[in-house]
């Protein structure tokens, strides 16, 4: 059975997959549903692109119709172009009263845009600046879906190291209900210490259990952040330690986020839209020409009795006057592009807020930690001194439960601390629009 259970040990540990929080953010960033959601708008808006260039390619149609019928008209027309008109035909009874004909009629043509005064050039590069617009939405979309990563990984992280300190709060309580029952055998103290104890590690068990439920929540939370099922077991190998310092100062930061974020990026691009949009406006005024070429064959029968002819010509169109509705148009681009303008003067202080939001977190987050690694210290050596002290019967069970209770408190601050200092990088990094699987503080 030994070597039995050393052939399924590696099966047991493969099944969990090594992930590193630069992993994690890739992933999220590539295979979450709303990323492939966004890559499809972009997709859609490259076709509009090709829609647009559309105008400059000639159109060719065919159209295949039947008709029957005695109006006199209808059968002196159709027999003319079916090359069947007679002598006959002359009679005025025949013209008055004519037999019903039918007509199989083919239709070749073709139409060819010759001059729109740069209508076709304007709506290409509308479709164009569109898709620049989706695009920098499908990256805002990878920025958010990267942060969601970073947040749910230390999430794990730090419900891990929670549940390792509950995990010592059980074994130290465990210890010291040990400690009182000695004590106690000892006459040095009563029943009611050691049943204050039993109740301290109940106490320290339901904590235990409660992070243990945290724990697995947060595990399907990071894999839904994934885009993974939510039971898929994964091994976090990146620690949940502190970084060291920021890659950049706080004044690049704010202007890399002017410059990189796809919020400003929008918004500048949104100006070009409503610019785009206003000389399209402009264009409708001006008059197109185009060419139009048709070849037409009608037939008696569905093959014979037939006749061929053609036509070309030139065709100008020109908007005089349609009801104000091209001028509303470009009224409405003009106040859309002041729109945007004021929307790109809020993204822009909106940017440079949550840079300095998150710089102050991490600075805050930096002093935290100093001070919660002094306290982590003081509790333990605290702690020591007391339970000496109470095994000496110099002090009291509630100075030895209230120092482990402050031990255990001192440690989870500091943990939340780090994971703190972590995060608030990672949201330095998303608010300067720097947030990718290769950013420094995902190491």
């Amino acid at each position: 059975m030994k070597w039995l259970s050393l052939g399924l040990l590696p099966l047991v540990l493969g099944a969990q997959q090594p992930l590193t929080l630069a992993e994690a953010v890739r992933i999220a960033q590539t295979s979450h549903p709303s990323i492939q959601a966004a890559s499809a708008r972009l997709d859609a808006a490259l076709h509009r692109i090709q829609q647009a260039r559309s105008g400059i390619w000639p159109k060719l149609n065919y159209q295949e119709s039947y008709q029957r019928s005695n109006n006199p008209v209808f059968v002196f027309s159709t027999l003319l172009t079916q090359r069947r008109f007679g002598e006959e035909n002359f009679r005025i009874n025949a013209l008055n009263n004519p037999s019903s004909v039918q007509n199989f009629q083919s239709v070749l043509s073709v139409d060819q845009t010759l001059w729109d005064f740069g209508l076709t050039k304007r709506q290409t590069e509308l479709a164009e600046l569109q898709r620049q617009l989706t695009d920098e939405e499908r990256r805002l979309v990878e920025m958010n879906l990267g942060a969601g990563a970073v947040r749910f990984y230390l999430g794990v992280l730090l419900a891990e190291q929670a549940l390792q300190v509950a995990r010592e709060a059980v074994a130290s309580a465990t210890a010291d209900l040990k400690r009182a029952e000695n004590v106690r055998a000892a006459g040095m103290s009563t029943d009611a210490d050691v049943l204050s104890l039993k109740v301290h590690l109940a106490a320290m068990k339901e904590n235990e259990i409660a992070r243990r439920s945290e724990l697995e929540v947060a595990k399907a939370a990071l894999n839904e952040a994934l885009g993974a099922p939510l039971d898929t077991e994964r091994q976090l190998v990146t620690p949940l330690t502190a970084l060291a310092n920021l890659p950049a100062a706080l004044e690049d930061l704010e202007k890399r986020a002017l410059s990189e974020r796809p919020d400003a990026r929008q918004a500048l691009l949104g100006i070009e839209v409503a610019q785009k949009q206003a000389q399209l406006a402009r264009l409708a005024w001006l008059p197109q020409v185009s060419a139009r070429g048709v070849l037409e064959a009608n037939r008696g029968r569905f093959i014979t009795q037939a006749g061929g002819n053609w036509f070309a010509g030139l065709n100008l169109r020109w908007n005089l006057f349609n009801g104000y509705a091209d001028r509303a148009k470009l009224r409405e681009a003009q106040s859309m592009m002041k729109s945007y303008e004021a929307q790109h003067k809020q993204v822009s202080s909106a940017l440079r807020l949550q840079v300095r939001k998150a710089y102050a977190e991490w600075t805050a987050a930096n002093e935290r930690m100093a001070t919660a690694s002094a306290a982590v210290a003081q509790a333990e050596e605290s702690l020591r001194i007391t339970r000496n002290r109470y095994e000496a019967g110099l002090a009291t069970l509630t100075d030895l439960l209230r120092t482990e209770t402050a031990k255990n408190e001192a440690v989870l601050r500091k943990l939340i601390a780090v994971h703190d200092q972590r995060l608030a990088a990672a949201m330095v990094a998303l608010a300067a629009g720097a947030l990718t699987p290769d950013s420094e503080v995902l190491r």
